[in-house]
């Protein structure tokens, strides 16, 4: 037990818990945009790798990091595109489309590296974003060395600000979550039920592919294929632990890397000798499983989520 208060009141644990939790929250945000819209976009897991690939590439052929954060998220948006041209006016299932998405764009990843680098046996490494040394903050004892984080984390706790911002104090927000309860009351003001829907898949599948890219561009400095390793799956869960609002779920995405980065800790202590590594790479799911079912039971799912809309009805 002192091992573990130990390892929860470390500094170290904190910056790992704040840098694992960084694309969870970027991603996460996009799946419940698109899920407050009415559209669950089961690509999401495709998309992070394909954002995490050409963030990468991109970088490796000479873009600035900038360029690659941008790069990955016009590559995201191209699959939101196609996915919600499939199951917004054409009103395909979503979930179909959604596993076709992540193989397309799992495949396509794997198409273009081998292309692009045929003789390479291992990945190339890039200068990823390196800490910012935040004046007044970074020379705080414990709580600097916490808070030592690249741009990417800085930029993903801002973007689930602006999301909560835009959901709920602004009329665009206020669109797009009716648009998810009540379609047929937002094409009665005026306003393109279709527009809305697709439009928020293409920016969530954005914000999914830049979630991928951070794990290129910030976390590691090269790029492979397990390196997504279902984190897609679990922002989906994540934002049914959050209940569809943004705040629940960047503190589900934290409970999630704390996790994470426990379970990697405990590795190293001697009950880590005793028992088999499997279980402590369980952990994080197990314990990520039973708070999901815990919050969940009071979650108000979007009226219209997954239900397809055709102008006019009622």
């Amino acid at each position: 037990m002192s091992a573990v208060i130990d390892i929860l009141i470390s500094a170290s644990f904190w910056a790992a818990v704040i840098r694992i939790a960084s694309p969870l929250i970027l991603a996460t945000m996009g799946e419940l945009i698109c899920e407050r819209a009415g559209v669950l976009n089961l690509g999401i897991e495709g998309i992070m790798v394909i954002g995490a690939f050409t963030g990468w590439m991109a970088v490796y052929q000479g873009l600035p990091l900038w360029g690659g954060v941008a790069v990955a998220m016009a590559a995201g948006m191209m699959f939101g595109l196609l996915h919600s041209t499939l199951t917004v006016p054409f009103g395909l299932s979503q979930h179909v489309v959604g596993l076709g998405v992540t193989l397309l764009a799992t495949s396509s990843a794997s198409f273009a590296y081998r292309l692009m680098l045929p003789e390479v046996t291992s990945p190339p490494k890039i200068a990823p974003f390196q800490p910012l040394n935040v004046p007044g903050l970074s020379d705080l004892p414990w709580l600097g060395d916490a808070l030592s984080q690249t741009a990417l984390t800085w930029a993903a706790f801002a973007v689930a600000g602006l999301v909560a911002w835009v959901l709920y104090r602004t009329p665009l927000g206020l669109a797009v979550r009716a648009v998810g309860e009540k379609p047929a009351a937002v094409e009665a003001q005026g306003l393109s039920v279709t527009g809305l829907r697709m439009g928020a898949v293409i920016v969530g599948s954005g914000l999914m592919a830049v979630g991928g890219a951070f794990l290129t561009l910030s976390a590691f400095s090269s790029f492979f294929f397990e390196m997504v390793n279902g984190r897609g799956w679990i922002c989906i869960a994540l934002v049914v632990f959050g209940a569809w609002k943004p705040g629940k779920a960047v503190l589900g995405a934290i409970l999630f890397a704390a996790f994470d980065a426990l379970q990697i800790r405990l590795q190293q202590t001697p009950l880590g000798a005793a028992l088999p590594y499997q279980l402590f790479l369980a952990l994080p799911f197990i314990l990520s499983v039973l708070a999901l079912i815990l919050m969940s039971r009071r979650a108000e799912v979007p009226a219209a989520l997954m239900v397809p809309y055709n102008k006019g009805e009622r």
